[in-house]
């Protein structure tokens, strides 16, 4: 292999700064490489050569201590590239942490995983149906099977209501050794014997025969009655009794206006006829 005794560089950067190019003798060592090109571009931030990192573009970070001539033969490469050119990438290095990022992964994992939820509804199965619609068809199909079982436990619920409202009301349901005629008519037979039954509550009748509660509770309302009726009558006997002494009050008012009226305007007329008899 022959060797060269200078190299040509092209270093990709990062944003915001270009590409560049260096040429440098070939045992020149990468560790010089940032000052070098910090002398032939001074407005790069290159004075740190500590921060940036030279690695070839496939990330494989290179020695500080090797020479830029055994960048000419890369391994990585494919066998076209030229051994009088290298190309690198510069990047910065990123600051670390204070450390403790593993525990806190290992915190999040554990809250993540203690609410795992097992509600699969929304997976398919093989066929494609959602498992959620198999979970529905199947408690339909249970629902309906135990149809029959509800429905005769309700009509026991309603019979047993039935009897026990007819115990209650001493009603004895038809037995089987009645006729036909009473089955037929539908009115059931009221028990006249039996110790064990509750007394009846409905189906008889009861009169009141009390004549002296009824005597009395007539003169009651009848007194009740001419004591109203009497209040009344005083009141409009008491209003009749103002409205007369109203008007007498206003007529004798207007009397006694009129007689003054009459000597006041005869007073007037004899007062010139005096005059009259002193001159």
């Amino acid at each position: 292999m022959a060797t060269y005794e200078s190299t040509s560089i092209l270093i990709q950067t990062f944003s915001p700064f270009p590409s560049l190019t260096l040429t440098v003798p070939s045992l020149t060592l990468i560790s010089d490489v940032p000052s070098l090109l910090q002398e032939r571009y001074h407005d790069l931030p290159f004075h740190d050569s500590f921060r940036y990192v030279l690695s070839t573009h496939r990330g494989r970070v290179i020695s500080p201590e090797a020479a830029v001539s055994s960048l000419h033969v890369d391994r990585e490469a494919d066998s076209t590239s030229t051994c009088n050119f290298v190309s690198l990438r510069l990047t910065p290095r990123l600051v670390g942490g204070k450390g403790g990022f593993g525990s806190q992964l290992r915190a999040a994992g554990g809250r993540m995983s203690s609410q795992k939820t097992s509600n699969n509804d929304s997976c398919r199965d093989l066929s494609g149906r959602r498992l959620s619609t198999i979970k529905e068809a199947k408690k339909l199909a249970e629902y309906l099977e135990g149809e029959p079982e509800r429905l005769a436990a309700k009509a026991a619920a309603q019979k047993a209501q039935l009897e026990a409202l007819e115990r209650k009301l001493g009603i004895v349901p038809a037995s089987g050794s009645t006729s036909n005629s009473e089955v037929g008519s539908g009115e059931p037979s009221r028990s006249t014997t039996g110790s064990d039954l509750p007394p009846v509550l409905a189906g008889t009748k009861h009169r009141f025969d009390d004549n002296e509660y009824l005597e009395q509770s007539k003169e009651l309302t009848e007194g009740v009655k001419n004591a109203v009726s009497a209040a009344l009558l005083k009141k409009k006997k008491k209003a009749k009794l103002a409205h007369a002494t109203g008007t007498e009050a206003a007529a004798v008012a207007a009397k006694k206006t009129a007689k003054k009226g009459e000597e006041t305007q005869k007073v007037v007329e004899a007062a010139p006829v005096a005059e009259a008899v002193g001159a």
